[in-house]
């Protein structure tokens, strides 16, 4: 064990070229600055972060605010700014920071909005923070007149790799388990939507396509992490992910993220082709070294060896936390959140609440689109943690409309992976007294 930590720590002390970092921070820039772009254009500022009445915290960040409207599209054009100043290394570090600090900020104000690639972009985002990107084809060498680095230790591209292969890997082990390897759920749900598809439409309503998918999928995300740090099968492996995104993008509504993991896997090639890469945009920009020496980082920092540890610690556990709550985890949802379980169940629900006078007695039945999106309603009726969110905001909107300590009870009903419909949650329970601590099992849910 000490020999093999050794070698690890040789290995991740060896220079490499720091054409790798370079050409991944383009590509990350880049596709931040169009991901930006795509989210104000298509009116999603306003109808995610000004329009809704009310937003759904996370346990712990019940502090974080969304800004007036005009500060909203403040903190995106700052997001454009920043991505810019990501892909042309223009005042990188400051840059970076700020582009971490304001999307994790976005992400945090409501959990409606939570999708596992903006989790994996605020995570690229904080490492950015510490790799030294910028050293070389940047405008920052330019505006300091620093001289370029030509070599980096292999401790900051393999960070960004081991980032990449925990979120295959843990995807193919959440897909391990009964409905999705058994069941075949949930394809065989989605599959036959897509059979108006030419050539391929047929083959869409077919039960064995079904379960070759989520099989395939499985063994997909399993392996293809180890497959792409092999040298040797790096190729081959890439065609796959090509494949495997690709398809995914032309089944499923998922956005930027087939685009994001295509983009951003290209950092396990071979330095060759991030050399070539950097060369020909060098001389496309008549990029010329402002001075004539260059210099070699050596080793990494003891500090950053300690702050890259408790990171992968907490990101390889984290994913496991499901195992201190009862119940089946796609039913609770205890957990689910930052674990790298992508496309797994099929959930809808309706839930219908009702606020008590306590002093009165007089119960009142709540419009949920009185106070709601329509897309906060669809995710707050499966989800238990926003039923408590949703339930403590009600009752402050009852106590000012002259309530006195009014209660706040639910009734919701839930279908899993086509399994029917069925009682989520104790109707007798006032859930504005809930806690969404994740210390304390929600044993309100019922089972399932």
């Amino acid at each position: 064990m000490g020999m093999a930590i050794k070698n690890l720590f040789k290995y991740l002390n060896t220079n490499c070229s720091i054409a790798t970092l370079v050409v991944f921070r383009i590509a990350f820039g880049a596709l931040m600055f169009f991901s930006t772009c795509r989210f104000i254009l298509k009116g999603w500022v306003h109808s995610m972060y000004i329009l809704p009445k009310m937003h759904f915290p996370y346990y712990g960040f019940e502090w974080v605010k969304a800004l007036p409207p005009t500060g909203m599209y403040i903190v995106f054009s700052l997001l454009l700014i920043s991505s810019l100043g990501i892909l042309f290394g223009a005042f990188y570090r400051i840059s970076s920071i700020l582009f971490f600090l304001l999307f994790t900020y976005v992400e945090l104000i409501d959990k409606t909005n939570y999708l596992n690639h903006y989790y994996f972009v605020s995570l690229v985002s904080f490492m950015l923070i510490f790799i030294p990107a910028a050293k070389s084809f940047s405008l920052d060498n330019k505006i300091f007149k620093r001289s370029e680095t030509i070599e980096i230790p292999k401790f900051y591209i393999f960070i960004l790799q081991f980032q990449l292969f925990l979120v295959y890997f843990f995807a193919g082990i959440a897909k391990i388990n009964y409905d999705w390897l058994m069941e075949a759920q949930p394809l065989k749900i989605w599959l036959p939507a897509f059979s108006h598809y030419a050539v391929i439409g047929d083959f869409m309503e077919k039960e064995w396509v079904a379960y070759l998918f989520c099989w395939f999928g499985c063994s997909y995300d399993l392996v293809i992490g180890f497959l792409l740090f092999n040298k040797r099968t790096v190729n081959i492996a890439y065609v796959f992910v090509l494949v495997f995104h690709l398809a995914t993008a032309l089944f499923f509504n998922i956005g930027m993220f087939p685009y994001v993991m295509i983009t951003i896997t290209i950092i396990f090639f071979k330095e060759d082709l991030h050399l070539k890469i950097v060369n020909y945009l060098k001389k496309l920009f008549v990029y010329k070294v402002v001075s004539g020496s260059t210099f070699t980082i050596n080793q990494f920092s003891k500090g950053l060896t300690i702050v890259f540890s408790l990171y992968f610690i907490i990101q390889i556990t984290l994913p496991f936390r499901y195992l201190l709550y009862n119940g089946k985890l796609f039913w609770t949802e205890q957990g689910y959140r930052f674990s790298w379980r992508v496309m797994l169940v099929e959930k809808a629900g309706t839930a219908f609440f009702y606020v008590e006078d306590k002093e009165t007695k007089q119960i009142t039945e709540v419009d949920n689109k009185e106070y709601l999106t329509y897309m906060q309603e669809k995710m707050m009726a499966t989800q238990p943690d926003m039923m408590v969110d949703y339930a403590k905001f009600l009752k402050q909107e009852f106590i000012e409309k002259g309530y006195s300590d009014p209660s706040i009870r639910a009734q919701s009903f839930v279908t899993l992976n086509g399994s029917g419909s069925q009682e989520f949650i104790d109707p007798t329970v006032d859930l504005s007294a809930e806690s969404n601590c994740f210390l304390k099992n929600k044993e309100w849910v019922r089972s399932y």
